[in-house]
């Protein structure tokens, strides 16, 4: 097992790895910025490295800085958290190079499931269905008209790089195809460095349901079940529970949605955790959209109904153990509903609302989590994700994890700071979201 691990990430994702870490024994070394001086988990890590000014592309994403900062501290594994540098192939094989082992996939994993419309080729042949659409990418305007017309209206045009739907967007007919493209080869090009696109028919209103998946070096592989993730703005998750109410609708979805996220990991020789999305139709069938090679930031829920500490397997499992859990041990007892606390303003089409905390509590109890990267005093500048903290509770079934968050979020208190608590409390009591019908487009259809 490690001795030290440094953790390349910030706010809740980085305090939690270090919890985890100290539960293990492991000493660790947290890195930050010049605006993050200070933050909750520079002071939970045993040790901490400033890397660089506010900015991202000057810090957080500076491969040669985190690397050095390992090196400097003896760091013998680096986890990535989410988001910043965690589905970064190059940073992976730095991070190799330098003789210190990734906590994550391997860089040809990465590079494979981060070029969507390759990972939609490579799901189609490993029995993981996915939307009807383009084989791989589009190479013209006139090939994206044929194959428009052939699925038949509305599309979506989607960039093959990158994620967060950045570079997605919805053509309705012919005449709108052609900007959509336009749009998203643009978007692509800024964001990813790469305006290749594909064509895929558009579900509507789909539901948005993933699959947890972990694999040891020596490739067996289990699956955790299946979240919800259909609460949305912009492409984003707001809301995530864990199982999926859509279990409960359609019969013996789990164990197909399951098998087929377990027939990619293995097509893949995928190691360590990942997890695989699928959207969910109206009448019950499900296809591939993405795989994403890192922990999730709604992965609290998972653990919630499972009893497994993830990011505990994801060390172990990174260390060379095996993965001493099999498919038919695993269970799962009753439900955990996730709210993403953001300092935001739903009622401005949920602009950033950054600014100082002044007091602050948290909401504890039974059944009551809080990861949350911040403190009292502390202040929430624009320089990163306006996310503050997640909510995670759990409870024999759905009705009382929801009536736990209720009460949780009740008892959260952020000083001056503008949240998205309330729009929250009004969701929980949604006629919809309590009957578990709500899909991707559902919250902005209420909000905007």
């Amino acid at each position: 097992m490690f001795d030290t691990i440094l953790i390349a990430n910030r706010g809740e994702i980085a305090a939690r790895v270090i919890r985890t870490a100290n539960k293990m024994g492991i000493r660790t070394v947290a890195v930050y910025s010049e605006a993050d001086a200070g933050a909750p988990h520079v002071e939970a890590a045993d040790e901490a490295v400033e890397i660089g000014p506010a900015r991202v592309t000057d810090s957080y994403l500076k491969i040669e800085a985190v690397i050095d900062a390992a090196k400097e501290h003896d760091a013998e594994a680096i986890h990535p958290g989410y988001g910043l540098l965690s589905e970064n192939p190059e940073f992976v094989r730095a991070v190799e190079d330098a003789g210190i082992t990734f906590i994550g996939p391997r860089p040809e994993v990465m590079e494979l499931m981060g070029n969507k419309s390759a990972a939609r080729e490579f799901a189609n042949n490993a029995d993981c269905p996915t939307v009807p659409g383009s084989d791989g990418a589009v190479e013209s305007v006139d090939e994206a008209h044929e194959i428009a017309e052939q699925l038949g209206y509305p599309v979506l045009v989607k960039a093959s790089a990158g994620g967060g739907g950045i570079g997605m967007n919805l053509a309705t007919n012919a005449d709108k195809l052609e900007k959509a493209i336009e749009t998203s080869k643009r978007r692509a090009e800024s964001a990813f460095g790469d305006p290749t696109f594909y064509i895929e028919k558009y579900i509507e209103n789909p539901r948005h349901v993933e699959v947890q998946v972990m694999a040891d070096n020596d490739g067996h592989a289990v699956h955790f079940f299946e979240r919800e993730c259909s609460v949305q703005r912009r492409h984003q998750k707001v809301i995530e529970e864990a199982p999926s109410p859509a279990s409960a609708q359609f019969e013996n979805l789990r164990e197909q949605m399951g098998q087929a996220a377990l027939n990619l990991v293995e097509a893949a020789d995928y190691t360590n955790a990942g997890t695989v999305e699928f959207i969910l139709s109206p009448n019950g069938d499900f296809y591939f959209i993405e795989m994403n090679t890192r922990l999730q930031v709604e992965h609290p829920c998972t653990e919630m109904i499972t009893g497994h500490d993830l990011v505990e397997w994801q060390i172990r499992i990174a260390a060379g153990e095996a993965l001493q859990v099999q498919q038919d041990e695993l269970s799962i007892d009753g439900h955990s509903i996730e709210c993403r606390i953001y300092a935001e303003n739903p009622d401005k089409r949920f602009m950033p609302a950054p600014g100082n905390i002044g007091e602050y509590s948290e909401p504890s109890g039974e059944g009551i989590r809080v990861d949350s990267g911040v403190t009292a005093g502390y202040k929430v500048t624009p320089h990163y994700d306006p996310m503050v903290a997640k909510v995670i509770t759990h409870g024999a079934d759905r009705d009382a994890a929801i009536e736990r968050m209720k009460t949780a979020l009740k008892n959260y208190h952020i000083g001056e700071l503008t949240t998205n608590i309330p729009m929250h409390l009004e969701v929980l009591d949604h006629e919809d979201f309590r009957a578990g019908d709500v899909h991707t487009s559902w919250l902005e259809d209420e909000y905007l």
